[in-house]
Order: C-alpha cells, then structure tokens, then sequence
C-alpha cells in the first residue's frame, strides 16, 4: 500500500487531529484553524478543507472498518434498555430508547403507557 501523506510536509498525525476535529466535534473550519493555532500548528482553514476533502473518506472507511470488526464478535456486543419520562403537550409520556455498549441510540419509541405490553412492543421492534 502506497503512502497517501507522501506529499505533505505536514505529519499524518496533524492531518488526523485536523480532519476528526472538524469531523467529531460541531466545529467550523475556522474553529479547527484557531484550537491548532493555539497548539502551536500554524495552518490556514483552507488547508484544513483541502485534507478534509481529500483523506475524510479513507478516515471514514478506516473507522467504519474498526466499527464492524469489533462488532463481529457478538458475545461482547451488549445493549440495555433505557426509559425517561418526558412532557409532550402537558402530557406525560414514556421514552423508551436502546443503547448499546458504545453509547449509540439505535432504536427510540414513545408510549403513553409504562406497563408490560409497553416493553414487549419497545422490544419487538429493536430487536428487528
């Protein structure tokens, strides 16, 4: 495999800091150049559009690489179930929600009853 940083003075590792702080965190490109700036690395938000467009989709695919690897061994793969009460319309409802082990909400549901048959529905349809 070919080295894609070849032609770059600066590091691979500054080019990753850049590039996953814009895209982890609601930061404008501008705000990417000032927290690098305050670090010490001297670049323009141009550059920092420049990597973006350019190594955003292979940081992508490396992550979503990791992503499905670690989620190819289903015997530590471990959700729970949440429930919070919440006020829609002056009226008390029940959010279900289904975490998994990473923190990531994959299914919600609303119900205006908390009871068994509630649960059992919530559940059906996460586990689908």
């Amino acid at each position: 495999m070919k080295n894609r940083f070849r032609y770059f003075k600066t590091s691979p590792e500054i080019i990753r800091l850049a590039v996953m702080m814009y895209v982890r965190f609601p930061l404008s490109l501008r705000q990417v150049e000032d927290l690098l700036h305050e670090r010490g690395i001297d670049i323009c938000h141009e550059t920092v559009r420049a990597w973006w467009n350019r190594f955003g989709p292979m940081f992508a695919a490396d992550i979503r690489k990791q992503h499905v690897a670690s989620h190819r061994n289903w015997a530590q793969w471990r959700w729970h179930l949440d429930e919070v009460f919440v006020r829609i319309n002056g009226e008390i409802h029940y959010l279900w929600s289904a975490v998994d082990h990473e923190g990531e909400v994959f299914e919600v549901f609303v119900t205006k009853k908390r009871n068994r048959n509630a649960a059992l529905k919530f559940l059906k349809k996460a586990m689908k």
